[in-house]
């Protein structure tokens, strides 16, 4: 990573107590390409944030981090994945505070959802949960073998169509990963029944982490490696 222009940063969140049982990386939404910063206001860095604190004070008590992931600039930009480039330093940088036993949950929105499949090989990776993520034809899907990863589509997406995780799941779990893919009524912005997605992603981040079981739904999608379950 380049030095004197912007640089990522991370909002973070200690669970009480002098340990971190398990931790938890939020990666907000972007454009195809922009090399300025993210705007303060943007709606996908709003709503990442609401969620990563929704998640907080549902997992903090049972020893869950969270830090919510400022990139360099709001583009993914072609072969620069800057995205992408930014999670990785996140997880290096958390390995530097907390060593590399903890295991680490990634979520990611649309762009950040990208981003956080892309960054699922990392051994300190327990799970990945990809709302709306943006997954081109041709996303690689090669280093998701035996990893566990949970998405959730809005049915009605203008922005990303659904159609596109469809295909990047079936490719994924043609390559054995362990993948379930859940849809939901509404868009992109995961406003229209904001709850469903906050529940979604708390019982991912507390399952993938190890720290609760599995909820129905959730596990028997993932041993059967469902695809298109609806919420």
């Amino acid at each position: 990573m380049t030095t004197g222009g912007p640089q990522p940063a991370l909002e973070y969140r200690a669970a009480p107590g002098p340990t971190q049982r398990a931790l938890a990386v939020f990666c907000h939404g972007g454009t195809v390409a922009s090399v300025q910063p993210p705007r303060e206001r943007a709606l996908s860095l709003l709503r990442m944030r609401a969620i990563e604190q929704f998640v907080h004070g549902a997992a903090a008590d049972r020893g869950v981090g969270t830090c919510l992931l400022r990139y360099r600039v709001a583009g993914w930009n072609g072969a620069a994945a800057d995205a992408h480039a930014d999670v990785r330093w996140a997880l290096q940088e958390l390995r530097a505070r907390h060593g590399d036993d903890v295991p680490v949950v990634l979520v990611g929105h649309s762009m950040g959802g990208r981003a956080v499949l892309r960054a699922a090989d990392d051994a300190q990776v327990a799970a990945v949960c990809a709302l709306a993520p943006w997954t081109p034809p041709g996303e690689p899907v090669g280093h998701l073998r035996d990893r566990t990863v949970a998405v959730l589509h809005g049915r009605g997406d203008r922005w990303v169509p659904e159609a596109l995780s469809a295909d990047f799941a079936d490719r994924a779990r043609q390559a054995g990963a362990h993948i379930a893919r859940f849809t939901i009524a509404g868009g992109h912005s995961m406003v229209r029944r904001a709850p469903v997605w906050h529940a979604f992603v708390r019982d991912v981040v507390l399952a993938g982490a190890g720290l609760a079981p599995w909820r129905a739904d959730l596990r028997r999608a993932l041993a059967d490696s469902a695809l298109a379950v609806p919420l």
